[in-house]
């Protein structure tokens, strides 16, 4: 707690004044202060951190806008930028990412062209060691990377990704593609697409997701300025606070899969009832992610919610893995054991039918004994 406190010290001395005044900006769009003091508890519940440490987080809050980002886009959509971009009545976190303090962007600023690399350039060595650098595509490497250059100076991704990168203060992917790879790297991939950790062979956070929650970004940078590092990590570099348990764990579908009642084909009966989408290719018992809980557009609702099962668009290379999207995977491994959806269905059939029969039994003996 007090290495918190000393490091928010540092952080507003060391780092620009805010641009605008964060509880005026709040009050600006709508959001009273109730509302602040319910996103930070429920912040800070989401980072797993204890009650505590709720000032802290609103502190962290206050001076998100502090902190240098340079944003860079390489093989993508951009459509991590899009989600987080379009709100029709923003929360916290949106507001958090309309003060950040974006030195580099290519679809939201204005310059172009050679003032673009000079913008670049500059924000590079005015911010040396202290900007997040925020990476959002893919890096091919085929032809020594020509398959993807960009600027006047034709220079290839991969070497404005390495020059960028090697001063920032830590690297965070966003979506899945910056991550693994994404739609770039599905198979066959001819221009041999990469993550950018595999690209270039340095570490990065990975907020993945096709696209992923803007909550999961907001609270990676949080944990960024509170403590001055970056939150536990998973194999894969995915915090563990965001992508620590599976989608299934979290789904309000789950009980119809204990119970073995699934949607057999669109439009059934079961599909109507908001029964579990295993057998129409949801892959949410392999998939970690915390959609169910964050949800998206305004927190009103996630794919399985509206009637999708999930594609698994949080893990490595989901577009070959995870395929085909609507069908579900026979040979996965569920629950520690080679089980498919059927066997389950069949084994859970079979403990009923046990569990009858014994009933039956046991009332035969009762009425026996009655007489």
């Amino acid at each position: 707690m007090k290495h918190c406190q000393l490091h928010m010290e540092q952080v507003e001395k060391e780092l620009p004044e805010p641009k605008e005044d964060f509880n005026e900006l709040l009050k600006a769009r709508g959001i009273s202060r109730r509302d602040f003091v319910k996103w930070t508890s429920a912040m800070t519940a989401a980072l797993m951190l204890p009650p505590i440490f709720k000032p802290l987080v609103a502190k962290a809050a206050e001076n998100f806008s502090r902190l240098p980002i340079i944003w860079l886009h390489f093989a993508e959509c951009t459509g991590c930028s899009e989600a987080f971009l379009r709100s029709s009545y923003p929360n916290v976190d949106d507001i958090l990412l309309e003060t950040i303090s974006l030195e580099y962007h290519e679809t939201l600023m204005a310059a172009s062209g050679y003032q673009a690399e000079q913008n670049l350039e500059k924000a590079v060595k005015d911010f040396d060691g202290k900007f997040i650098c925020v990476i959002e595509g893919a890096l091919p490497r085929g032809l020594n990377g020509k398959y993807l250059t960009l600027g006047p100076k034709g220079k290839t991704g991969i070497q404005v990704a390495k020059e960028v990168a090697k001063k920032a203060a830590a690297v965070v992917c966003i979506g899945s593609c910056s991550c693994f790879g994404g739609v770039q790297a599905a198979s066959p991939n001819p221009t041999d697409a990469a993550s950018i950790k595999k690209a270039i062979g340095i570490s990065t956070v990975n907020i993945a997701g096709c696209p992923p929650n803007a909550v999961n970004f907001t609270g990676t940078v949080l944990h960024y300025l509170m403590f001055g590092a970056l939150p536990p990590l998973d194999s894969l570099g995915r915090p563990v606070w965001a992508y620590g348990k599976r989608i299934h764990d979290y789904c309000e579908r789950r009980p119809h899969y204990d119970a073995s009642e699934f949607v057999e084909e669109w439009g059934d009966k079961g599909a109507l009832k908001g029964w579990c989408l295993y057998k129409v290719g949801c892959k949410g018992p392999y998939t970690y992610a915390n959609c169910p809980k964050v949800r998206f557009n305004d927190g009103i609702s996630w794919p399985v919610m509206a009637g999708h099962g999930c594609i698994g668009c949080t893990e490595p290379n989901f577009w070959d893995t995870m395929a085909p999207l609507e069908k579900p995977l026979p040979d996965k491994t569920y629950g520690g054991g080679e089980k498919t959806v059927d066997n389950i269905g069949i084994a859970l059939t079979g403990v009923a039918v046990a569990g009858v029969a014994a009933h039956a039994v046991a009332s035969g003996i009762r009425h026996k004994g009655d007489k």
